[in-house]
């Protein structure tokens, strides 16, 4: 009895992530609902993105896709682009950041705009700290022991795919910069640059860990790694031409008069 206790215990346990997902989800939903009842109201395709980003996370975060992205390196690159890539973008689309301002109070809200306006934000919050910190973490992940420690300690493997949400979603803002506010005036051409070298640098990545066999010490075949290394070439190109045609679109989508300036003429900083 005690055992089966135990095991259903740790059962409750691991869908807790997804459990926490759901909760944040129905928050953000009562809080966009609230906002449609006011004068100002809310876009519905915002609640549509933000639940759409949660379902990612949460079938990447189950207990079946967590046990096999552990022994399975194919598993884990479709959990990182599913947690790192794909979620991070229809999240940055539903300006959670505008609505949580909006549904605290007002010292709350100044709080939170103070946060925003920190050195600390301002410095992560630029695109090519964004890119250092996104891609930058996956080659130290995936060409340094840090991989194969993370299969032997669980906490290792919750921070790193923390990171990889954290940073994903951090990485997406910086080169959106809308539709919350960036805290820096970034021209186009610039946050362009910088995601066709995310581009560039992601795509080497997949092709050192096919011709190179990393991450090693790791018990997976060749074939497993080179597996895991088509899906992280194909599935990151995917991910990033995508995030280049919202982009685009969100820029098409700005009044004529306005296209010019943020095209070449920002200030960045």
């Amino acid at each position: 009895m005690q055992a089966h206790d135990h095991a259903a215990h740790g059962s409750m346990l691991d869908w807790l992530p997804v459990a926490l997902i759901v909760l944040l989800t129905l928050a953000y939903l009562l809080a966009a609902y609230a906002q449609r009842q006011q004068t100002a109201g809310w876009s519905v395709w915002r609640s549509i993105f933000f639940s759409l980003g949660s379902l990612l996370i949460a079938i990447a975060v189950a207990p079946p896709l967590m046990a096999w992205a552990h022994h399975d390196l194919v598993g884990h690159m479709v959990l990182h682009l599913l947690i790192g890539m794909f979620a991070p973008l229809a999240w940055v689309l539903a300006a959670p950041v505008t609505l949580l301002l909006r549904a605290l109070p007002q010292a709350g809200g100044r709080r939170v705009v103070a946060l925003l306006h920190s050195r600390f934000v301002r410095f992560v919050s630029h695109p090519v700290s964004a890119l250092v910190l996104n891609i930058g973490g996956m080659y130290v992940l995936y060409l340094t022991p840090l991989y194969a420690l993370s299969l032997h300690h669980p906490i290792v493997h919750v921070v790193i795919h923390l990171h990889f949400l954290l940073a994903g979603y951090l990485f997406c803002w910086t080169i959106l910069a809308e539709p919350d506010v960036s805290p820096h005036r970034l021209s186009l051409l610039f946050r362009m640059g910088v995601l066709f070298a995310s581009i560039a640098t992601h795509s080497l990545l997949g092709k050192l860990m096919y011709g190179y066999g990393w991450p090693r010490g790791t018990g997976h075949s060749l074939e497993e790694v080179q597996a895991a290394a088509q899906w992280m070439y194909y599935g990151g190109d995917l991910a990033e031409v995508l995030l280049a045609v919202v982009l685009l679109t969100l820029w098409l989508r700005t009044p004529v008069e306005r296209r010019e300036g943020l095209l070449s003429g920002a200030r960045i900083g």
